[in-house]
């Protein structure tokens, strides 16, 4: 499909019912090799493609006319397009994303049987723009597009076709919104809800507010990083700084930690994390307090107070380029302070979602953070999220997940 003709449909005429929107000269060579975003310095933008309401689905084309495919398109936007079908004359309606979602379920029930996980991971997945995560009967949506945020019916009614699900929720906010243009968004389109949602994963119960909550209630990106860690903790006082819900401690407590201590900034959260703990028995091991974490961290080793195993998985200290240094710097700092209060021959956890830091950036702010706390390692492990959270082959830059398991001297 990627590979097609000079026209893009073969022997059939093309579609003229969706508008069309030219590319400048010269610029559909990336395009057409398979990548699939269209920046706006790409397109030729003319009155009438400037005049196409935000999210509108337009027939792609070269400078010379040919197709190239379908694409929703924003005038507005630095991503100007991005394509959903490279068949120019391809339908997108329900059908055509309960088509997507069939095979974004397939592979997700081979990688993690039993329905919860994340089931569609934007572009990788063939649906650019958006995100679904299943929590067993209950789905949670996060249109990040103008093109998603208006495809929502269809989206709605192709989760019918595919799922079944008994809510269908939407969760959606943060830059890439903003970027487009959207406003925060959170309601429920089909169903209702009554409270957090139950969560299984690795054998334990966890809880979500998908209304409430971060992103859509849960991070199912750390899942194996969470049983990593897990597995490690046997015996271990155990500190989880950002725990959120319980994620990291609920799991660490379950595989014997000898204590658990998480810290979260956020009274609602904590309040799940406590509600994890006690649903799989550890609740006698964990102890959950509200706190400002560099603070804390300080605090904590200003007492004396060491931990075997130490995690710090923050949330994104760069949400713009323009964040970048500053987020350099808090990623460095992190490292220190987690560091200090881990033991010797201990082992310290820590991750990065900061889409704009890059692997080897993080892993340098990281290695300046132990020499600035007077230690040395060595990495056991470096892992990015988990296998359903897949990335499109032409955007290696979306792999935002960094995560650094370090053996301490």
């Amino acid at each position: 499909m990627i590979g097609s003709n000079e026209t893009g449909a073969g022997d059939r005429a093309a579609d003229t019912t969706l508008p069309e929107v030219r590319l400048l000269p010269g610029r559909h060579k990336r395009p057409r090799s398979g990548h699939p975003w269209v920046f706006s310095n790409e397109i030729a933008m003319s009155a009438a493609a400037k005049a196409l309401p935000p999210g509108t689905l337009v027939r792609l084309l070269t400078a010379q006319g040919a197709a190239l495919g379908v694409a929703g398109f924003n005038p507005h936007s630095l991503i100007a397009a991005r394509f959903f079908a490279r068949d120019p004359l391809e339908t997108v309606d329900s059908a055509w994303i309960a088509d997507r979602l069939r095979r974004a379920l397939a592979l997700r029930e081979r990688l993690y049987p039993g329905g919860f996980y994340r089931l569609v991971h934007a572009e990788a997945d063939g649906l650019p723009g958006l995100i679904v995560d299943r929590f067993g009967p209950v789905v949670v949506a996060q249109p990040n597009t103008a093109a998603m945020d208006r495809l929502l019916p269809e989206i709605a009614a192709a989760l019918e076709i595919a799922l079944t699900p008994t809510v269908i929720a939407i969760a959606a906010e943060g830059v890439g919104r903003q970027l487009e243009g959207l406003p925060p968004r959170h309601e429920i389109l089909h169903g209702a809800l009554d409270g957090p949602l139950a969560i299984e994963e690795s054998g334990l119960t966890y809880f979500a507010d998908p209304l409430a909550g971060q992103k859509t209630g849960w991070f199912y990106d750390q899942r194996d990083n969470r049983a990593f860690v897990a597995g490690l903790a046997g015996g271990a006082r155990v500190l989880d700084a950002y725990c959120y819900s319980g994620g990291f401690a609920v799991a660490c407590a379950a595989a014997g930690a000898a204590s658990v201590v998480g810290l979260d900034r956020s009274a609602p959260a904590l309040a799940l994390a406590e509600r994890a703990a006690a649903s799989n028995g550890v609740a006698a091991r964990c102890d959950f307090r509200q706190a400002e974490i560099f603070a804390e961290l300080e605090r904590l080793d200003a007492a004396g107070v060491r931990f075997e195993v130490v995690i710090a998985d923050p949330p994104a200290f760069a949400k713009s380029k323009k964040e970048l240094g500053a987020a350099l710097r808090g990623y460095r700092k992190l490292a220190r302070l987690a560091a200090r209060v881990t033991a010797r021959e201990g082992l310290l956890f820590l991750a990065s979602c900061s889409h704009h830091v890059m692997p080897e950036a993080f892993q340098a702010e990281v290695a300046r953070g132990l020499h600035d706390a007077g230690r040395e390692g060595r990495i056991l492990r470096a892992a990015g999220a988990a296998a359903d959270h897949p990335t499109h082959p032409h955007l290696p830059e979306s792999a935002y997940l960094k995560a650094l398991v370090m053996a301490l001297d």
